[in-house]
């Protein structure tokens, strides 16, 4: 897998879970301003059939949907940067993708990578004078 579909499918995740994040915020707005909840103090004590709660319920399944997805899709990500990484020469990419994301920082280390990181996809350009062909 290219750094650059990483990349995409990282970017990809991450604006699903903001996505997810903001559905579920407006679910939750919609439920208190239509009066879906029944209230009891500071308390949520029952949900009123109205058409505010069922928009809860189904902004907050199209947010859990996203939230999956967006999930789903960075440790896609992740996985592709580690064997990405896995196939350079100098290691030190792929343990540092390694150890942070299971130290629970992979979106740290992904965000380093998808600016900063390697492609073993890419080969650095030929030095200048040197045959690529080894002479006989």
């Amino acid at each position: 897998m290219s750094k650059s579909t990483v990349s995409r499918l990282f970017v990809g995740g991450v604006v699903a879970l903001v996505a997810g994040l903001l559905l579920a915020i407006a679910a939750v707005a919609i439920a208190f301003v239509g009066g879906a909840f029944v209230m009891d103090g500071a308390d949520v004590v029952g949900i009123q059939p109205t058409f505010a709660a069922w928009s809860l319920i189904v902004l907050g399944l199209l947010a859990a949907v996203a939230f999956i997805g967006g999930s789903i899709a960075g440790l896609v990500a992740w996985i592709g940067a580690l064997l990405n990484t896995a196939q350079l020469d100098d290691k030190l990419w792929v343990v540092l993708l390694l150890v942070l994301g299971l130290l629970s920082f992979g979106f740290v280390a992904m965000v380093a990578y998808v600016i900063a990181g390697p492609d073993s996809l890419r080969r650095p350009p030929p030095v200048a004078g040197v045959s690529p062909q080894p002479a006989i």
